[in-house]
């Protein structure tokens, strides 16, 4: 397979009183990598950009939310077709925080949800990205229960 365009990106499990949030992208969004379909809030770092910043950034634009970063968990990748180019986009997933759940969504998205990652099931409207980071997440959450 031929690659027009790679891409690094960061991905943000926001977590609520145990929830992590979801959001819809839009069939708007231009540069939409998983139209119609629910994924993690995050986005595509910029040149020279940290990539604590980058996900800070992407979650204020797609969430409203402020967040606190924590550790990376997870690294995933897929091959969408945008606008007729094959991409690459490599993302590493982190586990963040949220104080509040007032999110006030981009045009890039059309709605947004809270669930409970062990209700989470590969099966719906997904986007491929994240049913192995929900299983990397729920594995974690296990072992750091076991060691507490």
């Amino acid at each position: 397979m031929s690659v027009d365009k790679l891409f690094v990106a960061m991905k943000a499990f926001v977590r609520h009183n145990g929830k992590i949030l979801l959001l819809k992208e839009s069939e708007q969004y231009e540069d939409g990598t998983a139209i119609g379909k629910w994924g993690i809030p995050g986005g595509r770092l910029n040149p020279n950009e940290p990539w604590r910043e980058a996900l800070l950034r992407e979650v204020k634009e797609e969430t409203g939310l402020e967040i606190t970063v924590g550790q990376p968990f997870f690294v995933g990748e897929w091959w969408p077709q945008v606008r007729g180019e094959q991409w690459h986009v490599v993302a590493t997933f982190c586990v963040c925080e949220s104080k509040g759940d007032n999110v006030k969504l981009s045009d890039d998205h059309a709605d947004y949800g809270w669930i409970d990652p062990q209700q989470y099931a590969s099966s719906g409207p997904y986007a491929t990205d994240i049913a192995e980071a929900f299983q990397a997440y729920n594995a974690m959450q296990k072992d750091t229960y076991k060691s507490a």
